[in-house]
């Protein structure tokens, strides 16, 4: 993915060379961050790329307009996770008229299991897929910092640098969304101790 984001900065050549050069400088830098902010919230590999690289040039075209370019990263990154909420919200529409207009019997598309030898597997990812169903029911204020801190593994520092926010508003926020996912995946813990 690394080297694809390389060579598309590359592709960004225009007459203004000093400006192109910091854009691509910054754009290296930050683009494996794009990548996996869209694919928090998408979690599809084709789509995060297609999410990243319209961030990508949406940034080209505005970069002569952002006054600070020290908060490039900070500012790909909102963009990014922008882009891709819009995708999933225009995903879940398509979807719902999709389903609404199949014919009766046909099935949502998602694999059945092969049988029980993959038990533990099968438990995995239905416990994954309630940490992300929990994860997307949060405020978005909430969810990216928790995607930020928790599933990128970004501190504090960084999040509130990337957000353009205090660290207390941060830790605020981080605080309120573990709480609000402990309550709502409560009943996987008490499951898990029978």
């Amino acid at each position: 993915m690394h080297d694809d984001v390389a060579q598309l900065a590359g592709r960004f050549v225009t007459a203004d060379r000093t400006a192109d050069q910091d854009f691509e400088a910054r754009l290296v830098e930050s683009s494996t961050l794009a990548f996996r902010v869209a694919y928090s919230v998408l979690r599809h590999q084709q789509d995060a790329e297609d999410v990243a690289q319209e961030a990508f040039v949406r940034a080209y075209r505005r970069f002569s307009q952002l006054r600070d370019r020290e908060r490039f990263r900070a500012w790909l990154v909102r963009m990014t996770w922008r882009l891709a909420l819009d995708r999933r919200r225009g995903d879940k529409r398509r979807e719902t008229r999709e389903s609404l207009n199949a014919p009766a019997g046909f099935a949502s598309g998602e694999p059945q299991a092969a049988g029980t030898s993959h038990l533990d597997d099968l438990v995995s990812r239905e416990r994954a897929t309630h940490l992300w169903s929990a994860i997307d029911a949060l405020p978005e204020k909430l969810r990216v910092v928790v995607v930020l801190a928790n599933i990128e593994g970004h501190d504090i520092a960084e999040v509130a640098r990337l957000l353009a926010l205090p660290q207390g508003t941060v830790k605020s926020r981080l605080f309120v969304a573990r709480q609000r996912l402990k309550e709502h995946l409560q009943w996987m813990h008490s499951d898990a101790t029978r």
